[in-house]
């Protein structure tokens, strides 16, 4: 049998498991795993400037594309405990992400050594497993496991800690012996389905809502299918957008508090019926229950049995895979459909669509400082149906989840539930390593931007592409709109006057000479008129230069987006709404009078 370290045995274990990029930072921890990874070759490595940084890179790598799982890496102390936060979104995605982290020597775990913390005590709560392997021999089954673990049921991170003596220690290993162990996925039975479509058939108005258990089922063109054979309207989530395109005949528009469209709640509040698939009804999706539930029967299916009931009863519950779910949904349609028993849904999907072209936001205005709603719709312009959004949390996230258009699964890339401020910088990196030839545009406000700017130097070193939005009014807007409820203004705003950029104003950090420090392109624009050609601009700066380039658009101070703080039927608009097509030219629909 071959003889090898520990360490080069994982890092064999992940090509073997289909892992060929990593992302991390080296330390003295964890410098013999990395050893193996330059004697083995055959993973590329990023080098990140923050560790949280390389997870939140891992999390982008893994949403790009069906089949992947981002690898982070660190050294002992503080590297594991700063990707925390990327196991904490990881997990609460449902996303599949690896952790490695270096470690004191085993015999020293309990003496407080030089950076030996606790981290799989600490990471518990956020990953479906972490563990300090203290047998050099169980390293071969603990990776085993973890890729194991990551794969089945629900998805979700894992983290795996190694003591610096176990990585140097030699085991009996052979690689080409090694095979992966079977993934298990609970699947719907047909009785279930059929039941399902049984109720869907008897209502009058339903509505499908599709969650990101489709994409990570890779399970889109499923869902498509049985909607057109059923006719029955989609409402995507936010973590499911994209799963059918934003022009599509059954699209009825996103529903929520936040990020949502005015059609899009219209049309659920008129449902009867809602068939959740991949969706896990939360809070900000759903707002108050009692209005989201009033009226409607609930027929919910989950990878995870524990999520059905868990936010409120459905009238049934199904515990599978989208994926096994959707190819039993599509074989009864057909049945049904053949048969002649499928009921017509053409005037009930008719009428979503006239609400989708009566019901709009106004995005057409020519304010100096630019108001960010046309910022969003010079987007729409410049970035065609390929492009993969990314962005994470704030205003500028919220709003552009109302007035973008998505077309293609995997293409909004947006941290769900945990969003934390600066994950856009990493997680783009992380999609544009994923997808080195495709459009990525990243969409950040001011506050999400600084947070982790020290990564738009992996950009430079590495030669990774891409184009950030960076809306600017110096502020942190969604904090300081939330504050309108208490009547304060406070330690929210971020102005000052910078004394080495006079020509700024009062809004501080000059954003285009800190990226250009390192190593990037930076556009600045100020007027609505320079946004299109900038975005042009920025496309052709970013194929030239194989680095990030930053389009970075003044706004006015305060800005005001939709949004409810209570229930999806009485959300405040704010702005004036769009009365005439001029008013959302690039709306998927055009404007139409009630």
């Amino acid at each position: 049998m071959p003889r090898m370290t520990a360490a080069r045995a994982a890092v064999e274990i992940l090509k073997r498991e289909g892992v060929s990029n990593a992302f991390g930072v080296p330390g003295a921890a964890i410098n013999p795993f990395y050893a193996a990874l330059k004697a083995s070759g055959g993973v590329h490595h990023t080098l990140a400037r923050h560790v949280e940084g390389a997870s939140h890179m891992a999390e982008g790598y893994t949403r790009a594309a069906a089949g992947n799982i981002g690898v982070c890496i660190g050294t002992s102390g503080p590297a594991g405990t700063d990707m925390i936060t990327g196991l904490y979104s990881a997990i609460a995605d449902s996303i599949p992400i690896l952790c490695i982290t270096g470690q004191a020597p085993t015999a020293v775990l309990h003496k407080e050594d030089f950076q030996a913390v606790d981290i799989a005590s600490i990471a518990a709560p956020v990953t479906k497993a972490a563990t300090t392997v203290l047998e050099a021999a169980q390293v071969p089954g603990v990776f085993q496991q973890a890729f194991h673990l990551m794969r089945t049921g629900r998805p979700g991170p894992v983290l795996i800690d190694l003591p610096i003596d176990v990585q140097l220690t030699e085991i009996d290993f052979d690689p080409d012996l090694y095979e992966p162990l079977p993934v298990h996925k609970p699947a719907a039975s047909r009785k279930q389905i059929e039941r399902a479509v049984e109720m869907l058939n008897a209502s009058e108005r339903p509505l499908i809502v599709a969650g990101g258990g489709i994409i990570n089922a890779d399970a889109p063109d499923l869902l498509v299918e049985f909607a057109e054979l059923t006719g029955v309207p989609v409402v995507p989530t936010l973590m499911g957008w994209g799963i059918l395109p934003d022009d599509h005949e059954l699209n009825a528009g996103m529903v929520g508090l936040q990020t949502s469209h005015r059609y899009g709640n219209a049309n659920f509040l008129e449902s009867d019926f809602v068939l959740g698939i991949g969706n896990r009804w939360a809070n900000r999706h759903t707002g108050k229950l009692d209005v989201y539930t009033q009226g409607r029967t609930f027929v919910h299916v989950d990878i995870e049995p524990t999520q059905l009931g868990k936010i409120f009863a459905p009238a049934l519950g199904i515990a599978s895979d989208a994926k096994a779910a959707l190819e039993l949904f599509v074989e009864v349609a057909r049945e049904l459909k053949a048969a002649g028993k499928l009921k017509d849904r053409s005037q009930w999907a008719a009428s979503t669509q006239e609400r989708r072209a009566t019901l709009q936001r106004r995005t057409h205005f020519d304010n100096v400082p630019l108001k960010p709603q046309r910022v969003y719709e010079e987007m729409n312009r410049a970035f065609g149906p390929e492009t993969r959004y990314v962005s994470t949390i704030g205003l500028s996230q919220i709003a552009g989840a109302q007035m973008l258009h998505v077309y293609r699964p995997r293409h909004w890339i947006n941290c769900g539930q945990a969003g934390p401020l600066g994950w856009t910088i990493p997680a783009a990196l992380g999609v544009a390593t994923a997808d080195p030839e495709g459009s990525v545009v990243a969409l950040s406000g001011d506050y999400d931007f600084q947070f982790m700017l020290e990564e738009l130097a992996v950009g430079a070193q590495h030669r990774i592409p891409y184009v950030h939005v960076l809306v600017n009014n110096s502020y942190l807007g969604l904090i300081r709109q939330a504050q309108r409820n208490f009547d304060i203004d406070f330690q929210v705003n971020l102005e000052f006057e910078n004394q080495n950029s006079p020509e700024l104003g009062v809004y501080g950090v000059d954003h285009v000479k800190v990226v250009e420090g390192l190593g990037c392109k930076a556009i600045r624009v100020t007027e609505p008129d320079q946004l299109l050609p900038a975005f042009e601009q920025a496309k052709k700066l970013a194929a030239e230069h194989r680095v990030p380039v930053v389009v970075e658009a003044i706004l006015e101070r305060v800005t005001n987006i939709s949004m409810s703080g209570s229930d999806i039927a009485s959300v405040n608009e704010f702005e004036d709404i769009a009365t005439e097509p001029g008013h959302a030219p690039t709306a998927v629909r055009p404007l139409t009078k009630a």
